[in-house]
């Protein structure tokens, strides 16, 4: 076809050609408009769920704040419930120490003079001792610190007769909680006290020369001017009996502690008392505890100075005391009176302690471990000990 009939044509096709570019037009715009509607939709529902999505926010908000009052109303209670618990276990702990009754503690004034007569009648005798141990101490082998646990002063020890593992704490000099650890791991592990049974006692202690002998707790209570031993049953937690120590106007036993007026050891031999009076207030003196009835058996008065002496225990009937400086070093076991006469004092061995942090608050021996519980400005110690036969020393 030659280019004149294609322009001839061109005429006949401009209205289709025409047509099909306004329906092509159209269905555009149909698109266009179908498309914007399914935007403007999708606006809208966008708009209604971010609307929807923070009323939900505000609401889980709302339920986490009214959670969080709830759980603190909640801690409040079970605060306010431990107080009562504790309370009521005071209660009841204080209920059965009455129950049996505790003996009456004031003591009948002429058996009183009888039992000091007798005692002064054998003061001073030579001591007839009950075993064989013929031991002294050498030196102190080893140091162990185990942790930091109260206040400066305080005491803490194992049963000084039986096998028992369970350790006792006495935090401070005037207290009537007594802390009971099952086991020397848990006294060592854990820095609190939620491991520890609580006892209460019937009435406050005084000092740090207490003593667990035998399941029994034997421990000092002043009463104005004199001083009682109180004898405390562990496992019914009851006080078996009491009696007034049978000394007149006493003073601190141990020049560095004030607080300190009886200290009860114990020994391969049984039951002591270490103590001081303004009769001779420059030296300590030392009795034989009935254990069974607290009876003063015998007394002793001792070459041992009480001036910078700062605790003192008995090793096979033989009286050490220990002795440091008002601003404190190494301390030192510088003075020994053996009762039975087996060892003079000039024969002793000068034993010095490791230097620590500061002077001691109690020693406590353990006859069975052959090693002493001390408490040294807040830190728990153990020094085992090296023991040597007294002829050899």
């Amino acid at each position: 076809m030659g280019p004149w009939r294609c322009l001839l044509l061109l005429p006949l096709l401009a209205p289709a050609l025409r047509a099909q570019q306004q329906q092509f037009m159209e269905y555009v715009e149909r698109r266009l408009t179908l498309l914007e509607e399914r935007i403007s939709q999708w606006h809208d529902q966008s708009s209604r769920y971010s609307t929807e999505l923070r009323d939900f926010k505000n609401q889980v908000l709302g339920m986490l704040e009214a959670a969080e009052k709830e759980r603190e109303a909640m801690r409040v209670e079970a605060e306010s419930a431990a107080v009562r618990v504790d309370r009521l276990e005071r209660e009841v702990d204080y209920l059965e120490t009455q129950n049996p009754a505790p003996p009456c503690v004031e003591v009948d004034e002429t058996l009183m003079d009888k039992q000091v007569a007798t005692a002064k009648q054998r003061k001073n005798e030579k001591y007839t001792k009950l075993t064989d141990c013929s031991d002294t101490i050498a030196s102190v082998r080893a140091m162990k610190i185990l942790k930091r646990f109260g206040s400066a002063s305080g005491l803490w020890t194992k049963d000084a007769a039986g096998s028992s593992e369970k350790i006792y704490v006495f935090d401070g000099t005037a207290n009537d909680t007594v802390y009971v650890f099952p086991r020397m791991r848990e006294f060592t592990l854990f820095s609190a006290t939620r491991k520890a049974a609580r006892i209460k006692l019937p009435y406050p202690w005084v000092g740090t020369g207490h003593l667990v002998y035998d399941g029994h707790l034997y421990y000092i209570r002043q009463q104005g001017l004199s001083f009682q031993v109180i004898k405390f049953n562990l496992a019914n937690k009851t006080v078996v009996d009491s009696s007034v120590f049978p000394a007149e106007e006493q003073i601190p036993v141990f020049g560095l502690s004030s607080s300190t007026y009886i200290e009860v050891s114990a020994d391969e031999e049984g039951l002591w008392a270490i103590y001081a009076t303004k009769e001779d207030e420059k030296n300590m003196c030392l009795a034989k505890l009935d254990p069974a009835s607290l009876d003063i058996e015998q007394m002793w008065d001792t070459p041992c100075p009480r001036e910078n002496a700062e605790g003192a225990f008995v090793v096979c009937g033989a009286l050490h005391v220990v002795y440091n400086t008002r601003l404190p070093s190494r301390a030192r076991v510088q003075c020994v009176f053996d009762v039975s006469g087996t060892l003079a004092p000039e024969d002793a061995s000068l034993v010095y302690f490791p230097k620590r942090y500061g002077s001691h608050a109690s020693l406590k021996y353990s006859p069975h471990e052959r090693q002493i519980y001390a408490w040294d400005d807040g830190y728990q110690i153990i020094y085992r000990m090296e023991m040597k036969k007294k002829l050899e020393v």
